[in-house]
């Protein structure tokens, strides 16, 4: 952190209470972040951020209470022009020395790219994306137009991941870019003894027990994990092993039902499978030996840094963001996005055990810090 440095005024745009989820957790501890610098930030977030057609899960709202300690304006229509006007007028007269601004779907760019074009008339705001996605995971007609709309009203960009740095230069080659790692998720309270975390999940004390966490969507490879549990019930027949999938179905669940049913694994299953919020998610974390992401493509994944921050290793699949996030054999194993290579490293950890890797994740996790990343939107 430069401290001493001239305090901002600052503007986060993108999701937070009453909205729900990662992006929203992620925006609210960053803001926290700049107020512990000394910046005055508020977050305008959306009164409508998808029509319900567009949202896969069950609601769109927290049940959480609202932050007491943050300003949040609940005022962006993601679907009204005269709306992203309003917006855009009223922010271009606050004159913020900054507006940092989420992109995580192309969706987005009308509304976001709309809203920029008319700060920046006001001569002042410098605007810092954090592009969580360009390329998005599920790809519809109008994304590239949409994206390219966006980006040309933002003056520079922050990526937390290589592959997300490599995608924008197809769309952005001559605007500041830089990589800079997702910070550690701490604002889930600090970890609890696996004990008593699995007394509340009323899940057997000593079972090893394999996490898979949050929304279920086709690229994160669920249903390669359950075929990986199919062939570890031939590789090692009665093997102690659980899984617990906690996480709300982003899609239909039907065919994870009849997957599981065909290949016989609902007993090794522990299936939580509605949302998480946030005050149970260290319940989770704590619970586990080790956090599974059996991708078939990726960025950055939040769930990284929330295990980083409970201290739980991680086996992860070769691609994407995920395996520069995990080095292999420090901080947890990187494998195939295959059935039988996501078997055999199941197997590799609990060969090697939890505490092989606690050094390394421990000095690991330093790098991954919230002043790392206000020092770089300050300075892009």
């Amino acid at each position: 952190m430069v401290y001493g440095s001239p305090k901002k005024k600052v503007v986060l745009i993108g999701p937070a209470h009453p909205l729900r989820g990662g992006l929203a957790s992620y925006n609210e501890r960053l803001a926290r972040a700049f107020q512990e610098d000394g910046h005055q930030i508020s977050i305008y977030t959306f009164s409508l951020q998808y029509p319900g057609f567009l949202f896969p899960g069950t609601t769109q709202y927290s049940t959480e209470p609202a932050p007491t300690d943050l300003d949040i304006q609940v005022k962006i229509n993601s679907v009204s022009p005269w709306n992203w006007w309003n917006v855009g007028q009223a922010l271009k007269k606050q004159k913020p020395d900054l507006v940092v601004v989420r992109y995580w779907l192309p969706f987005m760019g009308p509304c976001l790219g709309t809203i920029l074009r008319i700060i920046r008339k006001n001569k002042h705001t410098r605007i810092v994306c954090i592009a969580d996605n360009i390329i998005p995971h599920e790809k519809r007609p109008g994304d590239q137009w949409f994206t390219r709309y966006f980006i040309k009203s933002v003056d520079a960009f922050i990526t937390m991941s290589e592959k997300v740095l490599s995608d924008l230069k197809i769309f952005a080659r001559n605007k500041p870019a830089r990589y800079v790692p997702h910070p550690l998720y701490d604002n889930f309270g600090e970890p609890m003894p696996a004990r008593l975390a699995r007394e509340i999940l009323q899940i057997k004390g000593d079972v090893p027990l394999v996490l898979f966490f949050g929304f279920i969507r086709k690229y994160k490879g669920l249903d390669l994990l359950f075929e990986a549990i199919h062939r570890l019930n031939i590789l090692q027949p009665g093997h102690p092993y659980r899984f617990l999938i906690a996480g709300e179905f982003y899609e239909d669940r039907k065919p994870y039902d009849e997957l599981i049913e065909k290949l016989q694994i609902r007993d090794q299953l522990i299936l939580h499978t509605d949302f998480i919020p946030d005050s149970s998610v260290k319940t989770y974390l704590c619970a586990a030996d080790v956090v599974i992401q059996p991708y078939r493509s990726a960025t950055q994944s939040g769930v990284t840094p929330l295990a980083y921050h409970f201290e739980v290793p991680m086996i992860v699949t070769n691609v994407g963001g995920l395996p520069a996030l995990v080095p292999n054999g420090k901080v947890g194993l990187v494998t195939e996005p295959d059935p039988d290579a996501l078997a055999n490293a199941i197997i590799d950890y609990f060969k090697l055990g939890k505490a092989h890797f606690m050094d390394g994740l421990r000095e690991e996790k330093k790098k991954y810090s919230w002043d790392i990343m206000v020092d770089a939107l300050l300075n892009s």
